[in-house]
């Protein structure tokens, strides 16, 4: 008997992927958690049947939400990251020696500890020295910071369930607030395709603009996410990702990446026009 796994994008589109088993099922204090083993994509994390995480696909989310940053500022040090209960954006930051610390801001604790059981590829550096978890709201662990934070990552599902806060306006006003003078900000952007997905989209991009001196989009290529099309926001208070990095440095660190590289970082705020008209709106 073949087995699928089915998410669905809406109402008349569907992922359907052909799995081996099914290796977790389970229900935690936030949501409904899923592991399966499939033949194209490796192991995969589901979240209230939603996709999460793909051992095939994964490194273009990661390689995208972290090293744009990392290259724009090479010198940052302190980070937190709100979410990435899997743990590969924590894997690639723990790859820069300038990294002293990394906070982990993850509100469920069984998303992080299955991650490390069944998808070790993506979560083997939590444990890493520099880092720190947390397993709270991360609404409420931002608040009150100040200047405290050369990067935060928020590395959310969509603003649906435990994710919703992660999308607010007091949020992004306390993640501004916890940033240094040069911080930067990297939140999940959603999909500008489908009419749900560019909504919140439009929502997130007119919350985030009010409150930084630099807010831009960037947009990457994720096979198993609604259209393929997925972008990042990137705010800043003071560093312009186009005009501002410094990409001699951050090739001399030697890191090696399979997705990300400087013209890729260059060509990835080139919007499509209708995605770009969408953001003018705002």
């Amino acid at each position: 008997m073949d087995l699928w796994f089915t998410e669905k994008h809406t109402d008349h589109v569907s992922l359907n992927i052909k799995i081996k088993e099914q290796l977790y099922h389970g229900k935690s204090d936030y949501q409904t958690i899923d592991f399966f083993d499939s033949y194209e994509f490796g192991k995969f994390l589901t979240l209230d049947g939603h996709m999460m995480v793909s051992e095939k696909d994964e490194f273009i989310y990661h390689d995208m939400i972290v090293h744009v940053a990392m290259a724009t500022n090479p010198k940052i040090s302190n980070v937190l990251v709100i979410g990435g209960g899997d743990g590969g954006t924590v894997r690639e930051l723990t790859r820069y020696k300038s990294i002293e610390h990394i906070d982990m801001v993850e509100i469920d604790e069984d998303v992080v500890r299955l991650s490390q059981e069944y998808l070790p590829s993506l979560a083997s550096k939590l444990d890493d020295e520099r880092v720190t978890l947390y397993f709270e709201d991360g609404t409420t662990f931002v608040s009150g910071k100040n200047q405290s934070y050369d990067l935060i990552i928020v590395d959310s599902t969509d603003p649906i369930g435990p994710g919703e806060g992660l999308f607010s306006s007091a949020f992004y006003e306390n993640c501004f607030n916890a940033l240094t003078d040069n911080g930067i900000l990297v939140n999940q952007h959603e999909s500008p395709y489908y009419e749900k997905d560019a909504n919140e989209m439009k929502r997130s991009h007119k919350k985030i603009k009010k409150l930084f001196k630099i807010a831009k989009v960037y947009q990457f290529h994720m096979p198993t996410y609604p259209s393929g099309h997925w972008l990042f926001g990137f705010a800043s208070k003071s560093l312009d990702p186009i005009t501002d990095p410094e990409f001699e440095l951050w090739t001399n660190l030697g890191i090696k990446t399979r997705y990300y590289n400087p013209g890729i970082h260059k060509g990835s705020f080139y919007l499509p026009t209708y995605v770009q008209n969408m953001l003018d709106e705002v």
